[in-house]
């Protein structure tokens, strides 16, 4: 009996020691789906076919005075940002570095790279380039002396703004010493559409007017302004200003071509100002 006992408990300890083996059809085998995995590989992608661009640029140095000319230069669409501007910064760095232009703030604010673009004038970081295979012509902005390739001289054109004297002219002190002087929300509407211009000089440059005679029209941009102080309720000068502007040549070599409506990157209107001035002017 004893000798019964112990091979029962040597049964129950092997059984214990041993694992159980599952059947063959549960099994998951895991080396087959890896060799298999291995094996489709995926083939590397052709190379993609770049997308040629050429952009006509004017050019002219002082240093070495001949005729203006275009001069062509290819690049690659697909390594160049969207806009005019990045293919001319893509140009300077990559391909000539002669190549002179004005920029700064890339975002449509400071209004640096104004040009002329395919005929428009614009500003080269909120222009987009054109698809297709046509060629994009850019030149300086029109009837103004150019300084070097796409710089233009822009003394003139500082020199009318700073005429109609932008900037807030009071006879009396502030109603409240050492504080702001205060305009209601419907005063400060009257604004809107005038505060935002940036100065670019796309809208004057536009202006047929302003190419027959830039030294005496001051000019879409001039005027808006002229506009955007005669119109503020914290101004007390606003007759001065009238009076400043009334001329026939400032004011009244306009002749609603709207022009510079068309050309402006901001979307503002400087014809509707313009007619603003010319009404106060006649019901003065």
């Amino acid at each position: 009996m004893a000798t019964s006992l112990i091979r029962r408990a040597m049964n129950m300890a092997s059984r214990v020691s041993s694992p159980t083996v599952a059947p063959a059809s549960r099994m998951v085998v895991v080396r087959p789906y890896a060799s298999e995995t291995e094996a489709q590989k995926v083939e590397p992608k052709a190379a993609a076919s770049p997308n040629m661009k050429t952009f006509q640029i004017y050019r002219w140095n002082p240093d070495s005075p001949t005729k203006p000319r275009l001069q062509d230069y290819r690049i690659d669409l697909k390594e160049c940002g969207p806009m005019v501007l990045d293919a001319l910064i893509k140009i300077k760095n990559e391909i000539d570095p002669s190549l002179t232009f004005r920029r700064s703030c890339r975002e449509g604010i400071c209004g640096s790279c104004a040009m002329n673009i395919n005929g428009c004038n614009g500003l080269a970081c909120l222009t987009k380039i054109e698809s297709g295979s046509s060629e994009t012509t850019i030149t300086p902005l029109p009837h103004m002396f150019v300084i070097k390739d796409l710089v233009v001289d822009m003394t003139n054109f500082y020199n009318q703004y700073k005429s109609i004297e932008p900037w807030l002219k009071r006879k009396n002190p502030p109603p409240t010493a050492g504080k702001e002087i205060r305009q209601s929300k419907k005063d400060r509407a009257k604004l809107d559409g005038m505060y935002e211009c940036i100065l670019c000089a796309c809208c004057s440059t536009s202006c047929p007017s302003y190419w027959w005679n830039p030294e005496s029209y001051l000019g879409p941009a001039a005027l808006l302004h002229a506009n955007r102080w005669i119109s503020d309720s914290r101004d007390e000068y606003t007759k001065e200003r009238l009076e400043a502007i009334n001329d026939e040549f400032k004011l009244y070599r306009c002749h609603t071509i709207l022009n510079c409506a068309r050309a402006c990157p901001k979307g503002l209107n400087p014809g509707k100002q313009i007619a603003h001035i010319k009404h106060l002017e006649l019901t003065a």
